[in-house]
């Protein structure tokens, strides 16, 4: 790109967005542990730029996170709503929330009202219906609202600009561990990774629908934190590996100053992009991704990774080790991608399911679990012995030729169905076709998980439902 367009397109946030509504932003601490649940408010912020959301489509359709906010006027009329999940949401299903109290850092965004309003929290119950737990009243005009500043908007750079990010999906990557001498590698490595996600289904025909901006404030040091190797880092968002204990597991506790940084940027999602080459990334609806820019499967990670930050798509695999604790009962799970239930006519993809097609659908289960488990062996002891990233990649290879030989040959490969194994759990859960992104480093999203994707991206960029 040259100088002079992206000098140009640096300056599209003052020139483009200078409609109202304000960005109205609320920081808050949620803290607990796995009996108590508490919620106290932080700050107000008046962002610097406008809202980007859609304005034609203010009310949440998709509902898919363990949380959701709403915003409520007068009369306790509906205004504004969004579902997501969160840290803390993640952290009380794990072992350490049964032993200790924490707190974290979290903030909810929407278009500034005129007046008075009541943000209201609420989460799901045990059969996954939303329930209030938290209101509180916001005041917009209140002096104590704090107005930030857009202090970092002249290192935003335009990867892809499509339009007002009023009516466009606005995606912001985010370099974590990147010198300013690095800055240039950031830039191309957003340009790369944006074109992997496009070239996935339905991302790649709804690429106009979307912005993609790029923002790396420039860190002391090279890479970020990973404390399992004594490896630990001050950069600017604060990403770290080893999150919940997890060895691959990339997240930021940092909310806050991160908040501060992209409010300088228009967002609707973010993807942190790390500065190392260990293989790790993670992803959380409505909060945002992470993923191991320099490892060789990058493209992979980014996109599923993504996947679960924007859509709200639940992990497919079950055999890998992580951190969250089984569910006591099974139930219905809210992610669109897997399902407890398939008895007749209750399949939540049944009208994609041909009458054919058996249910559950027969798959070389015993085989591939059988194969995972070694290769799962094999890859925590490639990390207990702190082995090159170049043996962790061919046993990843290995592995992925092994699943699509095995895949090839299975008689539903192709078909749409109920298939056992899902969400972590090997029994009493089923992902919709054998193969995915979400199940393996295959490609491609099935066709659940892309009609999935098309909804959020049409709640972000179309003018009605």
């Amino acid at each position: 790109m040259c100088r002079t367009l992206t000098a140009l397109l640096l300056m599209l946030p003052v020139a483009v967005f200078a409609a109202e509504p304000r960005t109205l932003r609320v920081d808050y601490y949620h803290s607990g542990d796995v009996q108590t649940e508490l919620f106290s408010l932080d700050r107000v912020v008046r962002e610097p730029l406008p809202f980007p959301g859609n304005p034609a489509q203010p009310i949440d359709r998709t509902q898919r996170g363990k949380y959701e906010f709403q915003i409520r006027g007068a009369d306790d009329k509906l205004l504004y709503s969004r579902s997501f999940s969160s840290i803390y949401g993640e952290w009380e299903t794990t072992g350490e929330a049964r032993s200790m109290y924490r707190t974290f850092h979290e903030s909810v965004r929407f278009p500034e009202p005129e007046s008075d309003v009541d943000l209201v929290m609420r989460k799901r119950d045990a059969n996954n219906q939303f329930r209030e737990i938290w209101r509180v009243r916001i005041d917009p005009d209140d002096y104590l609202v704090h107005a930030e500043s857009a202090a970092y908007q002249p290192a935003v750079v335009a990867i892809q600009n499509s339009g007002d990010p009023a009516t466009k999906v606005d995606l912001l990557l985010l370099g974590d561990g990147y010198r300013s001498d690095e800055h240039a590698a950031f830039i191309a490595k957003a340009h790369e990774l944006t074109e992997a996600l496009f070239a996935s289904s339905p991302f790649r025909e709804r690429r106009d629908d979307f912005n993609v901006w790029a923002l790396a404030p420039a860190a002391a040091e090279s890479g970020v934190s990973r404390p399992s190797t004594g490896t630990y880092r001050d950069s600017p968002f604060g990403a770290t590996y080893d999150a919940f204990r997890s060895e691959r597991y990339i997240l930021t506790y940092d909310n806050r100053e991160m908040r501060e940084i992209i409010s300088s940027a228009p967002y609707d999602f973010v993807e942190i992009l790390t500065n190392t080459d260990t293989y790790g990334g993670g992803g959380i609806y409505g909060l945002y991704s992470t993923a191991a820019a320099n490892n060789e499967w990058a493209d992979y990670l980014f996109v599923h990774e993504f996947g679960h930050h924007f859509a709200g798509l639940a992990d497919e695999y079950y055999t890998s080790s992580v951190a969250y604790e089984p569910p006591e009962v099974v139930i219905e799970p809210y992610e669109p991608n897997v399902t407890a239930t398939i008895a007749d006519g209750q399949l939540k993809w049944r009208h994609l399911t041909d009458k054919q097609t058996p249910i559950p659908t027969p798959w070389p289960k015993e085989v591939y679990e059988q194969h995972s488990n070694a290769y799962q062996e094999k890859r925590a002891a490639l990390r207990r012995d702190n082995a090159p990233e170049s043996a962790m990649n061919k046993l990843f290879s290995e592995n992925r030729d092994f699943e699509e030989q095995l895949f090839s040959a299975a008689k539903y490969r192709d078909t749409i169905g109920a298939f056992e194994g899902a969400n972590y759990q090997a029994a009493g859960y089923y992902r919709s076709e054998l193969n995915c992104v979400m199940f393996t480093r295959t490609p491609g999203f099935c066709q659940v998980c892309a009609n999935a994707i098309e909804q959020v991206i049409d709640e972000y960029s179309r003018a009605s439902p």
